[in-house]
């Protein structure tokens, strides 16, 4: 896992090995949609639906644990399987990219480029920018940012700390089933019932961890820990809201708070309501808090593959 870490700082997943390979991820991501295409039968009632949507959700994750396993068990002992290990975990971190997308918002919102930077944020969220003010779109960077660190970061080195390679594949087999299926719509209502509700239980933990990762490294961590256990509750995921809620603690400003999907407006309440909406400079403080607790989640690596 420190070796996938050190080679995305470093590297992060470049185009011309995305556009020689691809991603892993894209290819878990075609699989779940061929699958969606093939048994999420339109017509078909709820009940057969959401028994479909468990087969595939199963299915997707055996199969990319078994493949991960596989290549495991053929890794050499020693340093030399070490290492090959950790580039086949390479591809599902993105430290690199999290701290990319979010710094390609704050540089155009420093300036004044209210139309460059919606449009930079609609790369990292699922809300309409175009109707966002500068306010509302420090916001969403600085969600996403929370919420991405625990579901891109976090979650998949811990799950890859317990249980290696196949731990870390299977991870991302399941955020990405829940991030392509797993939507209150009509479509996937029931077909991604079962891909939701794996994903929310194999975050409990690293989101908590996440949470405490940005408040004790933060220059405000009492006010951190005390908006993320009076506040992670106010949010509409039973994870989302810890590493949120941490965040505007330790940068004092508010997050969450209405916000418009489509036609529909999400009346969602405030995390540390009554503190300002955060500007640009938020941006560049909540990256600098990401680096400080990254970094942290480094250290306590190292410190779980010394003992």
């Amino acid at each position: 896992m420190l070796v996938a870490m050190g080679l995305d700082i470093l590297l992060g997943w470049p185009k011309w090995l995305f556009a020689a390979i691809g991603h892993p991820v894209t290819w878990i991501g075609a699989l779940v949609s061929r699958l969606d295409g093939w048994l999420n039968i339109d017509g078909a009632e709820p009940g057969q639906r959401r028994q479909a949507g468990i087969v595939v959700a199963l299915a997707v994750i055996a199969l990319v644990a078994e493949l991960a396993w596989i290549a495991a068990w053929l890794l050499p002992d020693g340093w030399p399987g070490v290492a090959l290990g950790g580039v086949l975990a390479w591809p599902f971190v993105a430290l690199r990219s999290m701290h990319d997308h979010v710094a390609a918002v704050a540089g155009p919102l420093g300036t004044g480029d209210l139309a460059r930077a919606r449009h930079e944020v609609s790369m990292i969220v699922g809300r309409d920018p175009s109707r966002l003010d500068e306010a509302g779109v420090a916001r969403a960077s600085l969600e996403s940012l929370a919420e991405n660190t625990s579901d891109g970061i976090v979650a998949p080195i811990f799950w890859g700390v317990l249980l290696g390679l196949p731990g870390i594949a299977a991870y991302k087999a399941i955020n990405t089933l829940d991030s392509m299926i797993g939507h209150r719509t009509e479509r996937h209502e029931a077909f991604g019932w079962a891909s939701a509700r794996i994903d929310d239980l194999v975050n409990l933990i690293p989101a908590r961890l996440t949470g405490l990762l940005f408040a004790v490294t933060s220059v405000r961590p009492r006010s951190a820990l005390a908006v993320m256990w009076r506040d992670a509750g106010h949010h509409r995921s039973p994870n989302a809201g810890w590493p949120e809620a941490a965040l505007a603690g330790a940068l004092g400003i508010r997050l969450s708070g209405p916000r418009i999907y489509g036609d529909r407006v999400a009346d969602e309440p405030w995390v540390n309501e009554g503190a300002p909406d955060p500007g640009p400079e938020d941006i560049h403080r909540g990256l600098t808090a990401y680096r400080f607790a990254m970094l942290a989640l480094g250290l306590i690596v190292a410190l779980s593959a010394a003992i």
